[in-house]
């Protein structure tokens, strides 16, 4: 029964008791359930289900720096046989050791998604399957000018994944664009511009807009823009949920101050629709794949507590995302020499962070002043040349 509900570690500590009654005092600081330990003049056995490790870490490392060499040893190999374990689950803020892949089975569920209508939405798609290269001379350049006319010039079914930020028509003050025009006018633009980024995203590429809903209009973009992806039958891979540290919680508007009559709602979020088409499934090379298991246990949980952009000034730019936000977003993602498309790339936030991470690039925007920046910021930009 143990064994079913343990994760079963052994550590030798050479023939010796020495020390172990402070090595137990602290493993009793954690639930028995989650881990114990037993110990003998064999050894030590650790039995590991489920552990706050950050906790623990931090306890073995105040023993490890007051107590003698054998027993800092002894320390270093107990958390060291834990740490080297890289297949778990998490549970709140504690890693799941045993149980974390069990899942429900549902009996004969490939004929029930058939049944079902898996992605229903998306028959009668004429996606062609084959897809083209991108003119040598779009590859890694910034492009200044209308998305919709520049993407005309690129052929079907070229580019891996875009990711994009659209103006959100809040009326910020974006250089040579009006923010802040009629909802109709700005869904027309928006649409035109990603019916041209349908066409020629790859058989199997992915479409990643981030958005805020202008919640003060009750203009839900997020369901609006998802609602036209599906319709242009592309696939619903899922939603990312950007939290941004409360960032704008300082805003003062209650709506109705302790009334039901018409609350206001406060969001800490934005959102990620992400939309693939034709197939889920990507191929790509191995080699290219540059996601550590760490990273992608973190990742596909999707609630990503990432800070917002810091250097807008810096920029000039009224609306940036964090260059951390891309590089999730391109790690999850897409594979190292993939193309990466931004048609809304403001001063280069994507641009840089796919040079960084050895992708190809495409950006282009209607302000050749933040092109210009974009430009600048990728000279500065250094290739990553690590695996992870």
């Amino acid at each position: 029964m143990i064994a079913d509900n343990y994760k079963i570690i052994k550590v030798r500590n050479n023939g010796t008791q020495h020390g172990i009654d402070k090595i137990e005092q602290v493993f009793s600081l954690f639930p028995k359930e989650d881990i114990f330990l037993e110990s003998s003049r064999k050894g030590l056995v650790i039995y590991l289900h489920q552990l706050n490790f950050t906790d623990f870490e931090k306890n073995f490392k105040t023993l490890s720096d007051t107590s003698d060499k054998r027993i800092s040893e002894l320390l270093n190999s107990i958390l060291n046989n834990i740490k080297k374990i890289k297949s778990y689950g998490l549970k709140g803020n504690k890693r799941l050791y045993v149980g974390y892949n069990k899942e429900r089975k549902v009996k004969g569920r490939k004929e029930k998604e058939k049944e079902r209508g898996i992605y229903y939405y998306t028959k009668g798609n004429n996606f062609s399957k084959k897809n083209n290269e991108v003119p040598k001379q779009f590859i890694n350049k910034i492009i200044p000018g209308n998305s919709e006319e520049v993407l005309k010039e690129l052929p079907d079914n070229c580019i891996d994944l875009i990711f994009t930020s659209p103006p959100y028509n809040f009326g910020l003050s974006y250089d040579n664009h009006k923010d802040g025009t009629n909802w109709e006018e700005y869904f027309d633009k928006l649409f035109s511009i990603l019916k041209e980024s349908i066409r020629v995203l790859k058989y199997a590429g992915r479409i990643i807009v981030n958005v805020q809903p202008l919640f003060s209009d009750y203009i839900p973009i997020h369901h609006i823009i998802s609602d036209f992806f599906m319709k242009q039958k592309l696939i619903w891979k899922g939603e990312i949920i950007w939290d941004k540290h409360n960032w704008n919680c300082k805003y003062t508007a209650w709506g109705s101050w302790k009334s039901p009559s018409s609350p206001y709602l406060k969001y800490t979020w934005e959102f990620l629709e992400v939309f693939c088409k034709g197939d889920l499934k990507k191929p790509g090379l191995k080699e290219n794949i540059d996601i550590s298991d760490e990273e992608f246990k973190k990742y596909v949980i999707g609630k990503w507590d990432v800070a917002p952009a810091r250097n807008m000034k810096e920029y000039g730019h009224p609306a940036m995302f964090p260059e951390s936000l891309v590089e999730r977003v391109l790690k999850l993602f897409s594979y190292k020499e993939d193309v990466i498309l931004d048609p809304f790339n403001g001063v280069g936030t994507t641009t840089a962070v796919a040079k960084r991470l050895s992708r190809k690039y495409i950006g282009v925007d209607i302000s050749k002043e933040y092109c210009a920046k974009a430009e600048s910021r990728l000279k500065k930009t250094v290739v990553n040349t690590t695996l992870f």
